[in-house]
């Protein structure tokens, strides 16, 4: 375990990771707003709303991807 917890590298190495994940949280958000929309018009769809909880995951990927990242590089 590092004293300051501070993995400048691990960051770095991860910036293109974190570029793809960042795309796929683009599509999420897409994904998330047709969802909405869907769940607005027809509410009893089930399928639509786990459709928006998927979108809400990949909106979160950039975070999660950096966080494993920078976990796994050692000191």
């Amino acid at each position: 375990m590092c004293a300051d917890d501070c993995r400048p590298l691990g960051f770095l190495l991860g910036l293109p990771f974190a570029f793809l994940s960042l795309l796929l949280s683009i599509v999420g958000v897409i994904i998330w707003i047709v969802g909405l929309l869907l769940t607005c018009i027809c509410p009893c769809c089930l399928c639509v709303t786990i459709l928006v909880e998927m979108a809400l995951g990949l909106i979160k990927a950039p975070i999660h991807v950096m966080e494993w990242f920078t976990s796994t590089i050692p000191c």
